[in-house]
């Protein structure tokens, strides 16, 4: 049996996810939707919100990654567990994100977005790559309602330092305190949360608030 191997990281300058997303009706793919949205961006194996769905049935969730074979993988167990409150999209969100959301129209229900332990990309000439890049924060300033939230967490002190900056920098958000939170505010972990737990490292959390 041939393994299909998914590749770590993903130029997401790279042509060939350029592509903008095909929106989805909504009303096909959630069971109520109205009820509360939360995006989790970058959202991997879709593991944090799979279990958040569960956890959490009177909110709809949406799994945000450009990983294709990921992604199918995450639809796949999403499927298999029945869940009417969860979907998971292959996208590129620094091309797609403004696109789904104003597929909402004026019944747009976005409460939450979470960016938890994005591809750091270490080197300074790639850190254009990252996924957090103004043009998204100004986009969630602009769909979040006052009181939305928006939570970042990295294992990597440097990239929640980045992900704090940007979002600070535009006036609609406000950070809740100035140190990094001691605990996860999600009653549910990602796959690397947990991970980097067992193995004794920092977790850097930081939430903020639209005004």
């Amino acid at each position: 049996m041939s393994v299909v191997r998914v590749r770590q990281h993903v130029n997401p300058l790279s042509e060939k996810y350029q592509a903008p997303v095909t929106t989805p009706d909504w009303d096909q793919v959630y069971a109520n939707p109205q009820q509360p949205l939360h995006i989790d961006i970058g959202c991997g194996k879709g593991v944090f919100a799979l279990a958040m769905a569960q956890l959490q049935p009177q909110w709809n969730f949406l799994g945000l990654e450009i990983r294709k074979p990921v992604v199918e993988a995450a639809q796949k167990r999403q499927q298999e567990a029945e869940l009417t409150n969860l979907h998971f999209m292959f996208c590129n969100v620094n091309i797609s994100l403004r696109a789904l959301l104003e597929s909402w129209g004026d019944q747009n229900p976005l409460q939450q977005v979470s960016i938890q332990f994005p591809d750091p990309w270490f080197k300074k000439r790639h850190q254009k790559r990252r996924v957090l890049q103004p043009d998204i924060v100004s986009t969630l300033a602009e769909f979040l309602p006052p009181g939305g939230r928006v939570v970042v967490q990295s294992d990597v002190e440097a990239v929640a330092m980045d992900m704090v900056e940007r979002i600070t920098e535009n006036p609609h958000f406000q950070r809740q305190g100035t140190a990094w939170l001691p605990q996860s505010p999600f009653p549910a972990q990602t796959d690397r949360e947990r991970a980097s737990l067992e193995q004794g490292l920092a977790v850097h959390r930081a939430i903020f608030t639209r005004l």
